[in-house]
C-alpha cells in the first residue's frame, strides 16, 4: 500500500520536531526552542512557506558553520526610546524575545520606542513578532532587507531583498488588526516551493537572467524578483533597505548577499522595530481613539471585504482544532536531516 500524500501532526508533535532536529544539529536549547515557536505558528496559520519549510533553510545555515549556535543576545541602551540587540550572529528570534520587554517597558514610558537587532540571521516571517508586541496592547511596526533578490522597478538586477513591512494594531476583543507583506511580488518561499513542486508562477513575480518575464520559478530564482506595485513597492522596498538597513549599522541586502558569497544561507543583517503606547499618544482620549479604530474596521468588514490576516487567523482556528497537514515528501526530507 502506498503512503497518503501527507501527514498529520498535531501542534505539539510538530513543535517537538522542530525542536529536535534543531537541538539535533546543535542548537542552544533557547534558539531551538524560539524557532521552532514561530515555525509552528507559521504552519499552524498555513503560511507554508514560512512553517516547516523553514527548517530546511535553517539546518542547512547551520550547516555551514557561519551561525553562532549558541549566541547570547546582549541588549545595548542606546536612549530613552531606542534600544539595540546584538544578536551575536545567531539567528534573529532568540534576539527579538530578549529585547521584547525592554522594548515594551521603553513604549510605556517615552510613548514610542525603536528597537534595533543586529548581527542576525533571518529567516522568519515578521508577523509573530508584531503579533507578541500587539499583546502587549502596543501598536508595532517592524521591517528588515534580507539577500538582493529583487529588482528596483524598471531595472534587471537584484538590488532589493523582499523587504517585508508588518504592523499590528491591538484590539480589545478578539485578534489585532495585522498585515505582513514582502515588498516584493511574492514572498521569495513562495517561488521555492513553486519550483519544488514543478509548478509555474505568475509572470509578474520575477524575471530571468536577461530580464525578461518568466512563468518559470527555477528561471526566476535564477533572475530576479520583481516589487510589487511597480515604482511603488520599489520605493517601499528603498525605504527598508533605509530604515532596517542604514540607520541601525547594519547590512543592506546587496552586502547581506555579498557575505553569503553564494552560499545559499539564510540572510544576515538587522531588523527595525517600533512600538507605540496608544496609551501614552491618547491619554484621557483613548477610548475615543479605540471607538474610531474599530468604526473603520467595521465599515470594511461590513461591505463583504476582509480585515488582512483573517486567513490566517481561520486557518489558526482549524489547526488548534485538527492539527496541521504537511507533504508527505517535505516530512521525509525532514526527517532525513536526522542521518
Amino acid at each position: 500500500m502506498s503512503e497518503p500524500d501527507d501527514v498529520s501532526l498535531s501542534l505539539s508533535d510538530l513543535f517537538d520536531l522542530a525542536r529536535k532536529v534543531l537541538l539535533h544539529h546543535g542548537l542552544s536549547a533557547a534558539h531551538a526552542d524560539a524557532i521552532a515557536r514561530v515555525i509552528t505558528q507559521g504552519q499552524r496559520d498555513e503560511c507554508h512557506s514560512h512553517g516547516l519549510y523553514r527548517l530546511l533553510g535553517c539546518v542547512r545555515s547551520v550547516l555551514s558553520g557561519k551561525v553562532n549556535q549558541h549566541a547570547q543576545p546582549t541588549i545595548r541602551d542606546v536612549s530613552p526610546g531606542v534600544l539595540a540587540v546584538d544578536a551575536h550572529y545567531g539567528f534573529s528570534l532568540l534576539a527579538f524575545e530578549t529585547g521584547l520587554p525592554r522594548l515594551a517597558e521603553k513604549a510605556r514610558s517615552q510613548g514610542i520606542a525603536a528597537m534595533a537587532i543586529n548581527r542576525c540571521f533571518h529567516f522568519s516571517a515578521l508577523w509573530p513578532e508584531v503579533e507578541a508586541i500587539a499583546a502587549h496592547g502596543l501598536v508595532a511596526l517592524a521591517m528588515n532587507p534580507s539577500h538582493s533578490w529583487v529588482a528596483p522597478a524598471g531595472g534587471t538586477r537584484g538590488v532589493f531583498g523582499t523587504n517585508p513591512i508588518a504592523f499590528a494594531w491591538p484590539r480589545a476583543e478578539g485578534h489585532p488588526f495585522l498585515f505582513d507583506f514582502a515588498t516584493s511580488a511574492i514572498a521569495r518561499g513562495d517561488i521555492e516551493l513553486h519550483a519544488r513542486e514543478g509548478k509555474s508562477i505568475p509572470a509578474h513575480w520575477a524575471i530571468d537572467r536577461e530580464g525578461r518575464a518568466t512563468t518559470d520559478a527555477r528561471a526566476a530564482l535564477e533572475g530576479a524578483m520583481q516589487t510589487f506595485g511597480g515604482h511603488k513597492g520599489s520605493a517601499l522596498a528603498a525605504m527598508v533597505e533605509l530604515l532596517a538597513g542604514a540607520l541601525i549599522g547594519d547590512l543592506t541586502s546587496m552586502e547581506s548577499q555579498s557575505l553569503d558569497d553564494g552560499a545559499g544561507l539564510s540572510p544576515c543583517h538587522g531588523e527595525l522595530v517600533i512600538a507605540i503606547d496608544p496609551k501614552r499618544f491618547l491619554g484621557s482620549e483613548y477610548a475615543i481613539g479605540e471607538a474610531r479604530a474599530e468604526r473603520l474596521f467595521e465599515a470594511i468588514v461590513t461591505q463583504g471585504a476582509r480585515l488582512p490576516s483573517q486567513r490566517r487567523f481561520d486557518a489558526r482556528t482549524r489547526s488548534e482544532r485538527d492539527g496541521v497537514r504537511v507533504s508527505r515528501s517535505l516530512y521525509n526530507e525532514i526527517m532525513e536531516v536526522f542521518h
